[in-house]
């Protein structure tokens, strides 16, 4: 019974989050085949069983591998519970990936080969109230990787480029999970850094070289908890995975209303005391030290919007979603333990290329977070700019 209830789970997850595709892959992704992959909508349309060859297989395993893992090919006669269990994704498929196909079509294959470099860095910034600010901002981090994608589940290997060219870079980790279909999407992120930052900035500290400052700097340790979950009310029409996931296709423009949850948890501390003498004359504040451990609880209303451009090979995405809500301060803060107001923003942008099986993309992203203090505002950012390149098979 708990293998059972297993295995009807793993059916509910890849329906939910997998982007189940809906459609065929053409070129001007206009004609639908007779059997789709993994679509439960195709059924009613396929061809009597007599009138398609036979499937090869001595039983319904073998057949399901040799149909190229279409599970709703009417020539595999399944036992009662996988039955059941197909059933259940198509119950999933059909409530959780649904879509308008005038405005979104599924890629028609199931597996995806994706090379990948995810390119990200760290923005600090201190404005206090005499007009004076401190602006710090991280090396940039390079990971490289490849991967392989069945539906929801994806394999692969990042390396740290930084190390591979010989140019390392402060100690840092970064953990990311998230997927998305046609209702809702999710992320959960975990990242660190130590070290590693640029002083840009001092407040009317002015280097003697008469250039601009950028002076190494490795007070900076970071540590962020970050979860997102929010929801499209124009699901039908509007497609995220066309832009992000590359398992649908927009067909044409569309755009949603998004809302819902953020937490943010951070850790960051700012240690100045280990700067020059002759910089730390020009300090603004109070503080050699800041200490800022906080957690966020905000509510995102935003919009996201999908634009389509002729031959429709080519899909622009922009996404902004604002959020506001409560603070909690703790008291090793710098202030001790506080309550107030939460303001965060998130932005994200995607420029993808399809051609047939293969497609190409660029994506560009925008976490800011600010903390309000007594007589400063504290500002950071996480920046990031990935590239992919892969092809659908």
């Amino acid at each position: 019974m708990r293998l059972r209830g297993l295995l009807c789970a793993v059916m509910v997850f890849l329906a939910i989050c997998a982007n189940v595709a809906h459609g065929a892959e053409t070129e001007n992704y206009t004609s639908i085949p007779a059997i789709s992959p993994d679509s439960c909508e195709t059924v009613s349309a396929v061809a009597a069983v007599d009138t398609l060859p036979p499937l090869e297989g001595k039983n319904w395993v073998y057949r399901l591998f040799n149909s190229g893992f279409r599970i709703n090919d009417p020539r595999i006669r399944y036992p009662k519970f996988a039955q059941f269990c197909v059933d259940v994704y198509n119950w999933g498929d059909r409530t959780f990936n649904s879509y308008d196909p005038d405005y979104v079509v599924g890629t028609g294959k199931n597996w995806k080969i994706i090379g990948k470099s995810y390119n990200w860095a760290q923005s600090y910034m201190l404005t206090f109230s005499k007009n004076t600010s401190i602006r710090m901002i991280s090396d940039v981090y390079s990971d490289v990787g490849a991967h392989l994608c069945f539906m929801a589940v994806s394999v692969g290997y990042d390396f740290n480029a930084n190390e591979f060219i010989g140019e390392p870079v402060s100690n840092r980790t970064n953990f990311e999970f998230n997927f998305t279909c046609a209702l809702f999407a999710a992320n959960y992120q975990r990242s660190s850094t130590k070290g590693g930052a640029h002083v840009t900035k001092f407040g009317k500290f002015k280097p003697s070289y008469n250039k601009e400052l950028n002076f190494s700097f490795d007070g900076v340790n970071q540590e962020s908890t970050v979860v997102d979950v929010y929801y499209f009310f124009n699901h039908r029409k509007y497609s995220q995975a066309a832009a992000y996931c590359y398992s649908k296709y927009q067909l044409k423009s569309a755009g949603s209303v998004i809302a819902g949850f953020n937490y943010t948890h951070q850790q960051i501390g700012l240690d100045f005391s280990m700067l020059p003498a002759d910089m730390l004359a020009y300090l603004p504040g109070d503080y050699d030290h800041y200490n800022f451990r906080y957690t966020d609880y905000d509510l995102m209303v935003g919009y996201a919007y999908n634009c389509v451009m002729k031959p429709r090979k080519w899909l622009f995405n922009i996404t902004v979603l604002p959020s506001i809500g409560y603070k909690h301060s703790y008291e090793d803060s710098t202030e001790g333990r506080k309550d107030m107001f939460s303001t965060n923003i998130k932005a994200m942008t995607s420029f993808v290329f399809n051609h047939r099986s293969l497609f190409a993309s660029m994506s560009v992203r925008f976490d800011g977070r600010a903390y309000y203090g007594d007589g400063y505002t504290f500002f950071n950012s996480n920046e990031s700019v990935t590239f992919q390149i892969g092809v659908r098979f």
